[in-house]
């Protein structure tokens, strides 16, 4: 295991984590734009549950690689989703916002295949 594949994970980790944080605890900069994207108030806990789920499985994965393979795997495809409902919503100046947390995550999936 590279420093190089530690240091993305942790980051990655904290960075989702965060946002699983920030959308649990009603932060007004995210659930406003979940409003205006459409997305019902109801999956808000799922979606924060998911990735809060989806950091601490990347944490995990630094001892169990398989489970850091599912969770980074898991958040590419929650954060894929993310910018779609962005793009369907027709927010485009916002579509960088989800591609900053799928970016860290992409590059620890990609230093860990490489590793």
């Amino acid at each position: 295991m590279s420093t190089v594949y530690v240091v993305v994970t942790v980051f990655a980790a904290l960075w989702v984590g965060f946002s699983a944080v920030s959308l649990l605890r009603g932060a007004s900069w995210v659930t406003d734009s979940l409003t205006d994207y459409g997305v019902p108030r109801g999956w808000w806990r799922w979606l924060g549950a998911a990735k809060a789920a989806g950091a601490l499985g990347l944490l995990i994965g630094l001892v169990v690689p398989a489970v850091g393979v599912a969770a980074a795997a898991g958040l590419v495809l929650y954060f894929t989703g993310a910018v779609i409902t962005v793009v369907r919503a027709r927010a485009y100046s916002h579509v960088p916002y989800p591609l900053l947390y799928l970016a860290p995550v992409v590059g620890s999936l990609a230093v860990g295949a490489a590793s």
